[in-house]
């Protein structure tokens, strides 16, 4: 109640201010700044944080929680607060919006001295005796030069000492994979490591094509006084040189000087990851991941804002993966900062669109290293978010189908996916209840009617996992009539869960997702495609499996029933107690007569079903009397005793 009449309180006087540009400043109990933003009519914007709970999502929601007072400042211009903004956010640092650290310090190259060097990046040039090559400006770039060095001319990337290690242990996996020499056999001279090693610092120091200028030299001068040997280890590297060169080529672009956006939203983090292009190649690579998560366009406009603050330089070009709130007025600050025009573009096709969802690719693998996900699991939940526009990645996802035949033995089926992967602790399955004959859109209802009303139930036992957990996404395996079928039912229920159809084309594969008013079509080569795709056949799989589980039972039932005195009680108890029909067939007369709900006369038939009468079996008829007889005596005791008493 107490946060509720704060949160009336705030609107009140949120609803007083005026409806002119300006930047509000959240603030907690204690004082602190916890959010600062911009508005283009303050009294509209602050007093939307402070109505109804249902509209925000939870990174609001938990701002919001947190706001104890608040203060604006009034501007000219809606650019002009854009401005502040940026510049306060910079100062402050709240904790609710997107931080990013500027760790962009130098790098150096590091040459370790005495015999035996090694090449390592660092930060810092320190008096040890190295020799320190740089500053450079990009770590990234600086490690896959070192990277690529190792690689090419097959020096170690271990902490093994030599000489001191020759010959204790096997060489590891890059000596059998032919990336690295293995100095550690003690079988590569001094000499030859150290002609491997000044070739590998001439590659980093002078670039790809240099070394293979001198290193052609260098061959064509060994192939002469026929040291045949030393040309091919040289040949060997020049391919290697060459190889990698062809590798860089798939991240260039025609555009000689810009930076590539893009961002994946996990269920608790969002990740940025900038491709940084000069003279049209990969010059730098950078990922950041922050924490919580807001719609797409305003998470890109308060990162491009943030991200060009902390960076002297800002691009002629920005290509992004969506649109950007705000985007002329971002456009124009950049503008501003570069001191001449800045574009920003949303690549639909071509070389900037793959650069794009490489980007993006790379974004999601960042999210996918935060939940321990694979990053073509990550990309597929991000790329479903996109599609069909949720708030959040749907994290838990819940799929159901119906099956019967011909309206008989009505059963549906529930999976259930989470983080992209099956969850079978999770799935369910029905047996319809209320509806009789075919009738898919009446047996939809009722399954999510009873999945919802145990939902509730369990939440009273203050459950949160089965069915006590709310889905992030609800999918059904048919068209928008059975999403328009289901959808008064969630209404109902008051369950705000996203809901969609799948539907499959005539050779029963994966075609769209279905609304209540339409369909939204899917690319066969998106990752959104094969993940749907897979849950639709999982669904499938298991709903036509639980039907004909039905069918067999139902099938089995009908031959014990047809014996006369066995009814579907007494069949039930039969199966429960020898499992299959092939069991009871093989059991003799007395494990029929001692099995649960049996009689003597109904043991008889039973058998006598499956083995012919029993007077045309010598030893087992005389059994049979005996048992009979037996029987009968205990009847005429018991009647005597009854009649004593």
């Amino acid at each position: 109640m107490e946060g509720e009449e704060k949160r009336r309180e705030l609107r009140e006087k949120a609803m007083r201010l005026p409806l002119t540009p300006g930047v509000y400043l959240m603030h907690n109990k204690a004082g602190d700044i916890i959010y600062i933003g911009k508005a283009k009519a303050l009294k509209n914007r602050v007093s939307q944080y402070f109505g109804s709970e249902k509209n925000h999502q939870l990174k609001v929601r938990r701002m919001v929680a947190n706001v104890d007072w608040f203060e604006y400042i009034l501007c000219d211009s809606e650019f002009e607060a854009l401005v502040l903004e940026s510049s306060l956010i910079k100062q402050h640092q709240p904790k609710y919006n997107i931080l990013l650290k500027d760790d962009k310090g130098y790098s150096y190259i590091r040459v370790s001295p005495g015999p035996w060097p090694r090449i390592t990046e660092v930060k810092k040039a320190e008096e040890d005796g190295a020799q320190y090559i740089g500053p450079y400006m990009s770590s990234w770039s600086i490690k896959q030069a070192i990277d690529a060095a190792r690689k090419i001319f097959k020096l170690p990337d271990c902490n093994r000492k030599f000489p001191q290690d020759f010959g204790k242990g096997r060489p590891c996996l890059n000596y059998y994979i032919q990336q690295c020499c293995a100095p550690c056999r003690g079988k590569v001279t001094e000499e030859e490591y150290n002609e491997a090693f000044g070739e590998a610092l001439d590659f980093i120091k002078g670039g790809s094509s240099t070394s293979v200028k001198t290193l052609t030299e260098k061959m064509e001068e060994a192939a002469e006084h026929m040291e045949f040997e030393l040309a091919a280890r040289l040949r060997d590297r020049i391919a290697a040189i060459q190889k990698m060169k062809e590798r860089q080529k798939v991240v260039a672009s025609r555009v000689e000087e810009q930076d590539v956006f893009a961002l994946a939203q996990g269920e608790t983090h969002t990740a940025f990851e900038v491709f940084r292009f000069q003279g049209g190649k990969l010059c730098d690579r950078e990922s950041f991941l922050t924490e919580g998560c807001q719609p797409d366009p305003e998470a890109r406009s308060e990162f491009l804002r943030q991200y060009y603050a902390i960076r002297d330089r800002v691009p002629p070009v920005i290509a992004l993966d969506g649109p950007v709130e705000d985007r002329e007025l971002v456009a124009q600050w950049l503008s501003q900062r570069r001191g001449r025009q800045v574009k920003l573009h949303v690549p639909q096709r071509g070389e900037q669109h793959q650069l794009v969802q490489m980007c993006r690719q790379n974004a999601a693998e960042h999210i996918a290293r935060q939940t321990g996900n694979t990053g073509r699991e990550a990309s597929a939940l991000d790329e479903i978010r996109r599609l069909l526009g949720l708030e959040k990645t749907p994290a838990y996802i819940e799929c159901y189908d119906i099956s019967n035949l011909q309206g008989g033995e009505n059963v549906a089926g529930m999976v259930v996916f989470e983080n992209g992967r099956p969850l079978k602790s999770a799935y369910r399955k029905f047996k319809i209840k209320t509806v009789t004959g075919q009738d898919d859109y009446g047996s939809m209802r009722e399954v999510i009617r009873r999945r919802f009303e145990e939902y509730k139930a369990a939440q009273r036992r203050g459950e949160e996992e089965g069915f006590g957990r709310l889905p992030d996404l609800i999918l059904l395996d048919g068209g928008k009539g059975h999403v328009a079928a289901v959808e008064p039912v969630l209404r109902e229920m008051g369950v705000a869960v996203p809901l969609f159809g799948l539907v499959k084309d005539d050779r029963h594969r994966t075609r769209a997702v279905a609304l209540s008013g339409g369909e939204i079509a899917i690319q066969s080569t998106r990752r959104a495609f094969t993940l749907l795709s897979t849950i639709q056949d999982e669904v499938h799989r298991f709903a036509i499996g639980y039907h004909r589980q039905q069918r067999k039972r139902a099938a089995v039932s009908s031959t014990l029933t047809s014996i006369p005195g066995i009814g579907e009680a007494r069949a039930k108890a039969l199966l429960k107690h020898f499992k299959t029909v092939g069991a009871i067939g093989e059991a003799d007369l007395q494990e029929l007569e001692n099995a649960p709900s049996m009689t003597v006369p109904a043991a008889r038939r039973v058998y006598e079903f499956f083995h012919g009468p029993l007077e045309n079996q010598g030893e087992v008829g005389e059994k049979t009397a005996e048992s009979a007889q037996k029987t009968e005596k205990n009847g005429e005791e018991a009647q005597e005793i009854a009649v004593d008493s």
